[in-house]
């Protein structure tokens, strides 16, 4: 526990400190930048920008010791990711506009092609004298091992970027992710905004690789985004909670991978990501899982409490054990199941409002006050006094209960 507190005041070292503050950087950037993708129903998008980078960075790796360089360059290998990526892009925009073909087939198509020959590309890259060396198999899960000021600097530019144009795009791309129709009725280009969407993922993608690698990055481009959507409806919020989740989802998995030597950076981030995605699950005040089981709790408390009430003001016996359970301890009955006097005056009122509602539903025909009876909504927050009022002349004066349920 000390060395994960060390680790978290950035007191682990120089390239711990290096490794914590690029995590979440890189997290902050891939929470953003994955919202409008989550939002826009294209996550695995995503998937196959990630696996189209593979081929890249062989390729780059051969180019640069082709010409002299050890071909290791982190600015190399990303440039080269970055330009197979948009190529993977443009051939999933391309079948899905000018095909028949879905687009999700699209995406498996250049996913499973474009891994397939990464693969290739790095199994011939072992077999040069230059390659073997040359550890590209981190991309895949991530390496922060050995990571250099400039490597880290890289990594916080490009995610700084990603997150400025995320700012700057937020209104069109929120637009174009809830109804793409209608903003293209209103004059936004529709073709560019996705544009601009995959290609933040792209940017993220590209520069998470040294840190999570091409398999693990996709994680943390939906994992916080799904994870903010249960904390809030509004898009602004979920983009930068997003954001938040990430950034600290980079962090605390760095500190723990630093505290813990034999524990990879990238696979930790994604598994501390996924818990806070399982907390929140659970746990949210809206959307958790906990929250929904007490409403529905609530709601059945209320459905039997009026179920019951109506029982004793009909003078019918109770025979469900939640029922008596719920009014007695309401203290709406006594133990030998006899209507206590507030409980009989809360059963007049009750079979009082059932009769107002079957006067209300045939005097206003309208959905505002018909489509609103439910049985457990107050008449009082639908109608105004005075219409009660009107309602109670046409009943006749209000009739005791009394008796045992």
């Amino acid at each position: 526990m000390s060395e994960f507190i060390e680790a978290l005041l950035l007191q682990s070292g120089y390239n711990a400190a290096l490794v914590g503050i690029g995590a979440a950087l890189l997290g902050i950037a891939a929470g953003a930048g994955g919202t409008f993708m989550f939002l826009r129903k294209r996550a695995l998008v995503s998937e196959a920008v990630a696996h189209a980078t593979l081929p890249g960075i062989g390729i780059a790796f051969i180019v640069m010791v082709a010409f002299g360089g050890d071909g290791r360059s982190l600015f190399g290998l990303m440039l080269g990711s970055a330009v197979a990526a948009a190529i993977g892009l443009f051939i999933v925009e391309w079948i899905g506009r000018r095909t028949r073909l879905a687009e999700d087939t699209a995406i498996g198509a250049v996913l499973s092609v474009a891994f397939g020959i990464g693969v290739v590309i790095l199994t011939v890259i072992q077999t040069m004298s230059s390659g073997r060396q040359a550890g590209l198999e981190d991309f895949l899960l991530g390496s922060t091992a050995g990571m250099l000021l400039q490597d880290a600097i890289i990594i916080g530019v490009g995610g700084a970027l990603a997150v400025a144009v995320v700012f700057l795009l937020r209104r069109p791309m929120t637009l174009v992710a809830f109804d793409a129709e209608y903003a293209a009725s209103s004059g936004t280009n529709v073709r560019l905004v996705d544009f601009a969407m995959m290609g933040l993922v792209m940017a993220v993608t590209v520069v998470g690789l040294k840190v999570v690698g091409l398999i693990l990055i996709v994680a943390l481009l939906i994992i916080p985004p799904v994870t903010a959507r249960f904390w809030t409806e509004r898009t602004d919020s979920v983009l930068w909670i997003a954001g938040a989740i990430g950034g600290a989802s980079g962090y605390v998995g760095a500190a723990i991978s630093a505290s813990m030597p034999d524990a990879p950076t990238g696979p930790i981030i994604v598994l501390v990501s996924f818990a806070l995605f399982a907390a929140s699950l659970f746990f949210a005040p809206n959307r958790g899982v906990v929250a929904a089981a007490f409403r529905a709790r609530r709601f059945q408390v209320r459905v039997h409490r009026r179920q019951g009430l109506l029982a004793l003001a009909r003078g019918e016996a109770i025979h469900d054990p939640f029922t008596i359970r719920v009014l007695r301890r309401e203290g709406l009955i006594r133990p030998d199941r006899v209507a206590t006097e507030p409980g009989r005056a809360q059963a007049a009122k009750a079979l009082r409002d059932e009769k107002r509602w079957e006067i209300a539903r045939g005097v206003y025909q309208d959905d505002s006050v018909s489509g609103r009876y439910d049985g457990l909504t107050p008449i009082e927050t639908v109608l105004t006094q005075d219409e009660i009022a009107e309602i109670d002349r046409r009943i006749g004066p209000p009739v005791a209960v009394g008796g045992a349920a």
